[in-house]
């Protein structure tokens, strides 16, 4: 009898490895770029997550989130995993700020974003998170 209670308190725990629905960010960071989308697609996600061959976020990536073009990008971004004006509590730098965690991104050791990088995120979703403006320019219209 005391097994079934027991499962059934912890069948609704969350699990440990599950990422935090927020987290505090330092807004008064240094960013590695101009926060614009542009330079974080072209900067970070691009070749780091997403439109690259062989990376997670790719059309035939491990992931199921797919980072193809910079439309695409933006759009599936904000289905959920950034919450324009609020990077504390947007997946993205969630997980781009847990090394060690099984929900770590860029996943592997070693695979962190540098502080910088990850400080042009936070300020890119605290701007808002506006889309891309000059997505074909080299660099992102830096």
């Amino acid at each position: 009898m005391w097994l079934a209670v027991v499962s059934a308190a912890l069948a609704g725990c969350p699990s440990a490895d599950a990422p935090p629905a927020c987290v505090t960010v330092d807004t008064a960071c240094s960013p590695l770029y101009a926060p614009t989308f542009d330079n974080v697609y072209n900067n970070t996600l691009k070749a780091g997550c997403g439109s690259q061959l062989s990376s997670c976020h790719a059309a035939n990536g491990a992931g199921v989130l797919a980072l193809p073009d910079p439309a695409v990008a933006h759009g599936e971004l904000l289905d959920g995993r950034v919450v324009p004006g609020d990077p504390g509590c947007s997946e993205l730098v969630v997980r781009t700020g847990a090394p060690g965690k099984d929900y770590q991104m860029p996943p592997g050791s070693g695979a962190s974003l540098t502080a910088a990088e990850r400080c042009s995120l936070i300020l890119w979703i605290e701007a808002g998170a506006p889309g891309p403006v000059n997505s074909a320019a080299p660099g992102g219209g830096r």
